[in-house]
């Protein structure tokens, strides 16, 4: 199964290159301030957070309610009175006679209708209790899936409050990353944390995940596995998984545990060889690398090792902010939104590296880490060593709204600083080496075995 098929998800639910915390710079030359996340008016107040499992069979509601969210979709494009267009889009111009094909209309009467009678059936002939939060959530998570974005998702407010959480570097969970196989939808565990419950447990990188608590988790999308196993009731959670050739699958319960995990380590090689290791773009990055660049110059770093295997992603102002302190003065990265817009990210460099530099990256290195390489590469400051990235090349927003929940939305392309996309592409080591097939399912990798580092270490020694 190759890596660059993966679309990279933490159970942290951080793997979302949003934009956060830099400071852009407006094309036209002017910095503009901080961004933050815009209140949206339009859903009703207490959407209070769904517990997955409160019904037995609530599984019944949710299919039912994703066909109908397939027929509300069917109505984009439609036209609506001006009446209607008001309560749900932004204003537009008086002359405009035509709907945008990217823009959503929905028939508002023609969906009441429906949704009357749906509720009317299920009143009549469904079995169980019903949980009304729970089918009014799913009225949303349907609609955002109707997009046909495997990045845009429907927060409750317990999943945006852990998903905020995430991002500050503390969570609850098994303390594992997880992806997924764009072709055959395979979900795949590509990180156990050394020390945390998945690690302990036994579980291995390179796993699929085969059952949930019992319920079979082929075909669903990756955000609702995670939200499974970090929210269901129990201080457990079952996972199945099938690993290797074999078809039996393997039974684990994992403990869920407060998982507290530095996005960055680092330590001295020999030969005055600094390496740092990065396992995502958090918002406490940036610190913990400013720190650990201050603890190897200290030792006498001659030159410099960055690991972005497996890191997929995060937050784009921690990525630029990092990069602040390796790139030379210019242009970090650019977006584009769908009106052309562009914003871009500068760096002063007023902390530019000159030491010899090598970047590791693997088919797991997406999004965030990606802004990194790419940069690294295009400025020739450092080799890239390992093999071609993920291939994420677009940024999501999380836009709160005005009940504690949140749509997360894809927003924009980024470029890197020679204007290239790499969405579905990924960028292409300068030096291409697999990692051997022993290492693939280990935990923990020592680095005088680890092949790839040790290539990164004789280009590095070779200048």
């Amino acid at each position: 199964m190759r890596n660059n098929h993966l679309q990279e998800e933490d159970l942290r639910q951080e793997e979302d290159l949003r934009e956060e915390g830099f400071r852009k710079e407006d094309p036209r030359g002017e910095a503009s301030q901080e961004e933050g996340l815009p209140e949206e008016d339009g859903l009703p107040e207490d959407a209070d957070f769904i517990n997955f499992h409160s019904l037995k069979y609530g599984i019944i509601i949710g299919a039912g309610l994703m066909l109908l969210i397939g027929s509300i979709v069917s109505f984009i494009g439609g036209r609506i009175t001006d009446a209607k267009r008001d309560k749900l889009l932004a204003p537009m111009e008086a002359e405009e006679t035509q709907a945008r094909s990217d823009e959503l209309h929905l028939d508002e009467e023609k969906i009441s209708r429906k949704l009357e009678n749906i509720e009317s059936i299920v009143n009549q002939y469904y079995l169980d209790e019903i949980d009304q939060d729970e089918v009014e959530s799913w009225l949303y998570k349907g609609l955002i899936a109707g997009l046909g974005d495997n990045y845009a998702d429907y927060y409750t407010k317990e999943e945006l409050k852990k998903t905020t959480e995430a991002s500050n570097g503390s969570y609850e969970g098994i303390g594992a990353v997880m992806s997924q196989d764009r072709t055959t939808g395979a979900i795949l565990l590509t990180r156990c944390y050394e020390g945390a419950p998945a690690a302990e447990t036994g579980l291995l990188p390179g796993d699929m995940v085969y059952t949930v608590n019992g319920l079979e988790v082929q075909g669903m999308e990756l955000s609702e596995v995670v939200s499974r196993i970090k929210t269901e009731p129990g201080e457990t959670v079952n996972i199945e998984v099938i690993r290797g050739e074999s078809e039996e699958p393997l039974s684990f319960d994992v403990k869920r545990a407060p998982v507290e995990i530095p996005t960055v380590s680092h330590e001295m090689l020999e030969g005055k060889i600094g390496y740092i290791e990065i396992t995502e773009f958090d918002v406490i990055t940036e610190e913990q690398f400013r720190e650990a660049m201050a603890d190897l110059e200290s030792q006498g770093m001659e030159k410099l090792v960055v690991d972005l295997r497996n890191n997929p992603g995060g937050v784009l102002g921690s990525v630029c902010n990092v990069l602040e302190q390796i790139l030379p003065e210019g242009l970090i990265v650019y977006t584009e939104d769908r009106n052309g817009e562009r914003d871009e990210y500068r760096c002063s460099g007023d902390h530019e590296f000159k030491k010899p530099l090598a970047v590791l990256v693997n088919g797991n290195s997406a999004s965030a880490a990606e802004i990194f390489a790419g940069a690294v590469k295009d400025y020739g400051i450092g080799t890239l060593v390992g093999t071609t990235t993920f291939g994420k090349g677009i940024v999501q927003r999380i836009i709160n709204l005005n009940d504690g929940t949140a749509v997360k939305l894809t927003v924009s392309k980024y470029y890197t600083p020679k204007g290239n996309n790499i969405h579905k592409v990924g960028i292409e080591p300068d030096v291409e080496v697999e990692l051997d097939e022993e290492l693939r399912q280990k935990v923990t990798i020592e680095k005088s075995e680890d092949n790839q580092l040790q290539k990164a270490v004789e280009i590095l020694n070779q200048k």
